[in-house]
């Protein structure tokens, strides 16, 4: 598709992996179009993340307007034992901020028009200098570069890489937010400005506080963040757990609200036995829990023509990398860096991002895994 108008990309998935993408490439004077599967706005779902550099360097490169204050600081790292003591306090000052807030500031950098809901790809074709996507219902677009943005369940990754799918690790990460108010002052006490742990046998939680639903970091109206790490044997356990309150096995989330009542009342009862006090009063002020997968992704390649793969769709790390957003801003940023400044055209520059992001997005998800089995005392499939 060489022709004087400017290039166009067509960015198949509208979570922050698409919306990074799609706000960088802008930034270049590329054309853009978003096409999400959801038929919903997705503002309002995820929950808290650490938030890295190569986030704010890619908001910066793609020129949106971040605020002065995109998260909430924390001062410190403490461990608390089952009795509710601080057994472990270091320096370790960081920030955390929210999906939802960076949702928030890709989106609305986003004009009318570009992110289209309710579409869900059938198919693409290659074709001289350009790509042709097909969507059920049957619209169908056309650019000069594909980007399968699309997440763990890729339906550009299932046409590429038939056969590669997400490895469950043996656990799942139960996970909620409290208003920051909702919570016994002493909880506020102990947590405040704290990145907070507690280590069992075969589990773990952690603790932050993250922007309120608003995006607001203002004291009073911010949220504690908690993810409680737990062993689910694969099968028959794994399956009654990731079913939906309608009866719907969930193959890598269950959404806040959809979680059946007896097992949310189950992780309760088990917080009672298992956790911390302070921890005990998060989960139960926890209205609307939700249970996510712990799983493992690593593409073999990237690139495939002029359609290629970012983020969750070639590579998935586990949580305790805190790495994930920040491999999709890096993967968006590195890709519209170098289709502006190489002059040998498009394929050119593809060729030249690939290798390095396909090496990090590799080393990212061996961090994940090696860290997830320590934390989790699981042995290696290879050692086993």
């Amino acid at each position: 598709m060489d022709h004087e108008l400017p290039p166009r990309a067509l960015i198949i998935g509208g979570s922050l992996s698409g919306l990074f993408a799609a706000a960088s490439l802008r930034a270049i004077g590329w054309e853009v179009e978003v096409f999400e599967r959801s038929a919903s706005e997705l503002s309002g779902r995820g929950g808290g993340l650490v938030l890295q550099p190569a986030v704010l360097a890619a908001i910066a490169f793609a020129g949106l307007d971040a605020g002065s204050v995109v998260g909430v600081p924390s001062g410190e790292s403490i461990f608390l034992n089952r009795a509710g003591q601080v057994v472990q306090r270091s320096h370790a000052p960081q920030t955390q901020t929210s999906w939802n807030l960076l949702y928030g500031i890709l989106r609305r950098g986003l004009p009318a028009g570009v992110v289209h809901a309710n579409q869900q790809l059938l198919r693409f074709e290659q074709h001289a200098g350009g790509v042709t996507a097909y969507f059920a219902g049957g619209r169908q677009a056309s650019g000069d570069l594909l980007i399968g943005a699309d997440g763990a369940g890729s339906a550009v990754r299932a046409q590429l890489l038939p056969g590669l799918a997400p490895r469950y690790a043996g656990y799942v990460a139960w996970r909620g937010l409290v208003p920051e108010q909702q919570v016994a002052a002493t909880v506020r006490e102990l947590l405040q400005g704290a990145f907070a742990f507690q280590h069992g046998d075969g589990h773990m939680l952690l603790e932050y506080m993250v922007p309120g639903g608003d995006e607001s970091t203002r004291p009073g109206q911010r949220r504690w963040n908690w993810v409680w790490y737990r062993k689910v044997a694969a099968g028959a356990q794994l399956c009654r757990l990731m079913t939906d309150a309608g009866g719907t096995l969930r193959r890598f989330s269950v959404a806040p609200g959809a979680v059946k009542p007896r097992d949310t009342e189950a992780l309760r009862q088990d917080a009672q036995v298992l956790l911390a006090p302070v921890f005990q009063q998060l989960i139960a002020a926890t209205g609307q829990p939700f249970i996510q997968t712990i799983v493992d992704l690593d593409a073999p390649r990237m690139v495939f023509g002029r359609a290629l793969l970012i983020g969750d769709a070639a590579f998935i790390a586990r949580p305790h990398t805190a790495g994930g957003a920040a491999k999709a801003a890096a993967d968006a940023h590195a890709l519209a860096a170098l289709l502006r400044d190489e002059g040998g055209g498009i394929d050119a520059a593809l060729r030249r991002w690939e290798p390095a992001q396909l090496e990090a997005g590799q080393a990212l998800v061996r961090r994940g895994m090696e860290a997830g089995n320590r934390i989790m005392n699981i042995q290696p499939l290879e050692e086993q």
